[in-house]
């Protein structure tokens, strides 16, 4: 059967949505612009018509997964809702969840990008746009008097910054700690930057359970990716996620 010609627009997602999934199979340094042809039963030369280097091509899929993401953070910070509720959410999405894709993604993008010159521009401006995004409804709340904050973006730095990291160990080592511990967790430090008690969690009606009886925040190994995706994908999963 004939392919269907493509616009050059619907090409590129074609191409974009190929590279992500090689990238994802075979990590970033793996990945060949003959592993996306194949993919999709196209010529070498398609591709490059369209990206003119792997280093152009990783880069634009990297971009293209992530703006997903971003456009999910929008929709769940422009809520109408208490700022609060808001951030919350957020933090909820953003920690990564089921098989964690899109945390995947992004770890092989900031590991790639120490050597690839492009892809740090564009993970740099995809992480400057995070912390924009929270920057705002953090500032937005304490305007409104839902709490405390001095500087709004030192807080939405000092977050992403905790996330990143526990994200990062779930991810690599994945057993060593349970989504509702890391969730605790989260909760706990977006509380403390915003200076809100505890309490607020119950308060708000969607405390997160406690880690466990003992308190140490370890999980069953059974436990662990026991729970599937949470609805409208986590970070990076936009286009299969954290970013999840």
């Amino acid at each position: 059967m004939a392919r269907v010609r493509l616009s050059v627009a619907e090409r590129r997602e074609e191409l974009l949505r190929a590279a992500v999934e090689q990238i994802e199979a075979r990590g970033v340094v793996a990945v060949r612009i003959s592993d996306v042809a194949s993919a999709l039963g196209v010529s070498n030369a398609l591709v490059l018509y369209h990206f003119s280097s792997k280093e152009q091509l990783v880069a634009a899929a990297f971009a293209h997964a992530a703006e997903a993401d971003l456009a999910q953070l929008r929709r769940i910070l422009g809520r109408r809702s208490t700022a609060v509720r808001r951030l919350r959410a957020a933090v909820r999405w953003y920690a990564p969840t089921g098989q964690a894709k899109g945390w995947r993604l992004w770890i092989e993008g900031w590991a790639a990008s120490l050597r690839d010159p492009e892809l740090r521009r564009v993970a740099a401006s995809l992480d400057q746009e995070w912390k924009a995004a929270l920057t705002r409804v953090i500032a937005e709340g304490a305007a409104a008097g839902e709490f405390r904050c001095a500087d709004p973006t030192a807080a939405a730095w000092r977050l992403t910054a905790f996330l990143d990291g526990l994200a990062v160990q779930t991810t690599a080592y994945a057993g060593s700690l349970s989504r509702t511990a890391m969730l605790r967790w989260a909760d706990a430090a977006l509380l403390r930057e915003l200076h809100l008690p505890d309490e607020i969690a119950d308060e708000a009606g969607d405390g997160v359970a406690d880690a466990d009886e003992a308190g140490d925040g370890i999980a069953d190994l059974d436990e662990v990716g026991a729970r599937d995706e949470v609805a409208g994908g986590a970070p990076g999963d936009g286009v299969p996620p954290g970013r999840a």
